[in-house]
């Protein structure tokens, strides 16, 4: 059974939250019917501008209940919204299957009135800003999309995508998901619980040769990567690359290494089923003691606790 997205904008709204319509458009594609109708509406119906300029034709408001799902994206700053606009989202969240936002979307969603109570996530630049003026929310700045009941929230600009996979698994399965995830060349969808930033962006490398190191590391964690076998990846001396490599990121290889193992094996754990000393082994670390303290200066907590919040979660 065809189910009916509605995608609530708003003058200034982010065109980029548009591409979950993609995500439905290619899951029908994938499963050779209409599982999903997707409609853009708005208060007024008729051409709405978003904040690049680039105007999007809308049908106005319908009846909630006659939607599936009602998602809402956000601006690229931080704006008051219209009295309608709220009262729809209000109705939706009793009258539809599930409501959610988009990125900074979530601020429409707490003018509403429905985050009291509820774990939520935005874009991390704003998480902080949205747990001030909502203290009855739990605002979790580091998570990739949130579902608490029939409420929904992503992280910021692409985190779209991962929300709309996950809308898709829980609807269709996690095979339409993947198939999905394939045909729009990404990576099948990031667990909800994953960090809103990767080790590679915050580290920063500055050259190509430091890059292209870190690339090799990442793809060969299982290894031991000495810094000579980095130095090589990079076509340095060891001496140039050490040096180099501090300058450019801030730490010493070993410590970016374990960084990048730690993030993989949090990956593993908080997304499979894998037991501990497996993940030790996939992530190259020498045994799971070695990956315990990591976690622990990484997060603060073994990878043990890290598993138990991810399965409370799910």
């Amino acid at each position: 059974m065809s189910k009916h997205i509605a995608i609530a904008v708003f003058p200034g709204f982010q065109v980029l939250d548009l591409v979950v319509v993609t995500v439905f458009e290619v899951a029908n594609a994938s499963a050779g019917e209409e599982r999903y109708k997707v409609s853009l509406v708005s208060e007024h119906g008729g051409p709405v501008r978003s904040s690049s300029g680039v105007p999007v034709t809308t049908e106005p408001f319908g009846d909630p209940a006659a939607y599936d799902t009602v998602l809402v994206g956000g601006a690229m700053e931080m704006l008051e919204y219209s009295p309608g606009l709220l009262g729809f989202l209000r109705q939706a969240s009793v009258s539809a299957r599930r409501t959610g936002s988009i990125c900074s979307g979530a601020f429409v969603l707490g003018q509403a009135g429905l985050l009291d109570g509820k774990r939520a996530t935005t874009h991390w630049a704003h998480a902080r800003e949205l747990q001030k003026l909502h203290p009855k929310a739990r605002v979790e700045e580091d998570c990739i999309f949130i579902e608490d009941g029939n409420l929904w929230t992503s992280a910021g600009m692409t985190a779209c995508i991962d929300l709309a996979l996950a809308l898709v698994e829980k609807d269709f399965g996690v095979e339409l998901a993947r198939q999905i995830a394939r045909k729009m060349v990404v990576y099948h969808r990031r667990s909800g619980g994953q960090s809103q930033f990767s080790a590679l962006l915050e580290l920063e490398p500055k050259s190509d040769r430091i890059q292209r190191a870190l690339n090799y590391a990442k793809n060969n964690l299982k290894k031991e990567l000495s810094v000579d076998e980095l130095a090589d990846a990079a076509h340095l001396s060891r001496r140039q690359f050490s040096r180099s490599f501090r300058l450019e990121t801030g730490q010493s290889p070993a410590r970016a290494v374990e960084t990048l193992r730690v993030e993989a094996a949090r990956d593993m754990i908080e997304s499979g089923q894998l037991p501990i000393d497996v993940v030790a082994r996939e992530s190259g670390f020498a045994d799971p003691e070695r990956m315990r303290r990591a976690f622990v200066r990484a997060y603060g907590q073994p990878p043990q606790a890290i598993r138990r919040a991810a399965r409370q979660s799910a």
